[in-house]
């Protein structure tokens, strides 16, 4: 929806035959909303350079405050080959960019425990976890980790950093690194890490 408010850089999207891949996100949970809670999404770009944007998604309650907050970080690359791919100044200039919202930002790269993790049962990519650009959805990374997770662990925030796109039929394996007041997911397949999650 996003960037149909933004006709000219759909524009250029499509005739440089580009798309965004997500290549990290971090969530503050704030409160976890109640069943029925009427909430309202918010989705603004703070900032873009030549290959890369940053949004802010905020979802608030019916009284305007926020229960999460997050930011995230997308990547411009070509449908054909799936390289990255710059973006023109023109097309750059022409956004129009939304003030930065308050949150606790930390660092997009989420750095693995020197320790050896714990290996866990592998999971097959199935139909429903691929998205429109043939890869696995980035929620569905997210809820194959949450699936590790303790019984008694409560989310306040997470961090994602995705690497390396899975595809349908691949056999992501799961490394468990749990650390003072985290715990870390780490999905693997063929050897290559496609996504590092921390949930705090």
């Amino acid at each position: 929806m996003w960037i149909d408010s933004e006709p000219g850089v759909k524009r250029y999207f499509t005739e440089q035959n580009m798309t965004q891949l997500l290549a990290t996100r971090q969530v503050e949970v704030i409160r976890v909303p109640q069943y029925k809670e009427e909430l309202t999404v918010t989705s603004s770009v703070y900032g873009m350079k030549p290959m890369f944007g940053f949004r802010n998604t905020f979802i608030y309650d019916a009284a305007g405050q926020p229960c999460y907050k997050t930011w995230s970080m997308g990547a411009f690359v070509d449908k054909s080959n799936g390289k990255l791919k710059r973006v023109d100044d023109a097309t750059i200039a022409s956004m129009t960019l939304e003030p930065q919202l308050e949150m606790n930002y930390r660092d997009r790269r989420i750095i693995l425990p020197k320790t050896e993790g714990e290996a866990m049962a592998p999971v097959r990519v199935l139909r429903a976890d691929i998205d429109y650009n043939r890869h696995v959805n980035n929620a569905n990374y997210v809820r194959m980790a949450m699936e590790l997770l303790p019984d008694d662990f409560i989310v306040s925030g997470l961090r994602v950093e995705y690497r390396v796109a899975a595809k349908l039929g691949d056999v992501l394996v799961p490394t468990v690194y749990r650390t003072d007041g985290a715990f870390i997911v780490s999905l693997s397949t063929g050897g290559e890490v496609c996504t590092i999650t921390e949930f705090s």
